[in-house]
């Protein structure tokens, strides 16, 4: 009975993490945008990190966790760079060249970076047709999600750089999230939130040395930010990355890869209701399909999954 009163409170909290990053992460796009009136890129990322980081690791102390020990320090060094600092920096410059739609889709394809890098699992990935059809349906859906602004994207003079720079970020993305599932200590196996904390902790730091490079610390008004724009921040620590970026974390150590990395296409589902529900903005029939298709790739990649016993 206590085995299977275990098993139900795993099955809950995937469950439970799963809404995090799909649900919470997508709405995550909108209040990005509001903070972004105010902060610039760089600075968002450092006060987020620092805040949710420090918040994070105060609790690990608090609860007893060992939270200094080299191994668990090193290995979410590599994991903050790699897998949060590099991919949202890049997505930053590459909004420079590219405009939300576009970077959206791009950003979709980390999905499929995910599943193509996952060398362990390429014999579990690809004996099954679910697998890669609902990938590239749920890619494909994205597209369609963006298609009516696509066009007009590649008039920027700089876009092939834009989009050289995002494909850079996802793959980025794609082997922090390895190299969390496969080459992270046993520590930050055993204590994956005090992991999370210090990769918060590592990426802020590299956003503090780009805000200071930049000179968005120096030029930065800190009496004109709005009401919204603090609302936003404290949305994106406290949900964004305390709640959100630990349970993909600890997500990846109880479920596939492949599998996590559906939030890609979730993301941008949820960012588009919200546009329309929060921002008054106008859905298209050609959006509702395109939603509908995400959804049908999404099923059928956890449907591979989910036909066998977790692995909790």
């Amino acid at each position: 009975m206590e085995r299977l009163n275990c098993l139900n409170r795993k099955v809950v909290g995937v469950i439970v993490a799963y809404f995090l990053i799909y649900v919470v992460w997508g709405s995550t796009y909108f209040f990005i945008g509001v903070a972004l009136k105010d902060f610039s890129p760089f600075l968002l990322g450092a006060l987020r990190f620092t805040a949710a980081g420090l918040i994070l690791l105060g609790i690990c102390y608090l609860r007893g966790e060992q939270i200094f020990k080299k191994s668990l320090v090193k290995s979410s060094a590599i994991s903050g760079i790699v897998l949060l600092f590099v991919d949202m920096a890049v997505v930053m410059l590459a909004q420079r060249y590219l405009t939300s739609s576009l970077v959206a889709i791009i950003a979709s394809s980390t999905a499929l970076w995910i599943l193509l890098l996952d060398i362990p699992m390429w014999r579990t990935n690809f004996c099954n047709p679910f697998t890669i059809i609902g990938g590239m349906i749920g890619f494909w859906g994205v597209v369609m999600l963006y298609a009516e602004q696509f066009h007009a994207e590649w008039l920027h003079p700089y876009s092939e750089r834009g989009v050289l720079l995002l494909i850079f970020g996802c793959i980025s993305w794609a082997l922090g999230t390895l190299y969390a599932k496969y080459r992270s200590s046993r520590e930050e196996e055993v204590n994956a939130f005090a992991g999370s904390a210090w990769q918060m902790l590592f990426a802020s730091g590299m956003f503090w040395i780009c805000a200071a490079m930049s000179g968005d610390v120096q030029e930065a008004d800190w009496g004109k930010i709005s009401a919204g724009s603090w609302f936003s921040l404290l949305y994106l620590i406290s949900f964004g990355s305390l709640l959100a970026y630990s349970a993909y974390v600890w997500l990846l150590k109880v479920r596939p890869a492949a599998e996590v990395g559906t939030h890609a296409y979730v993301n941008p589902f949820i960012a588009v209701l919200l546009g329309v529900f929060l921002g008054n903005e106008q859905v298209t029939f050609i959006q509702i399909f395109g939603l509908l298709v995400i959804l049908l790739g999404v099923m059928l990649i956890s449907r591979k999954y989910n036909r066998r016993k977790p692995s909790l």
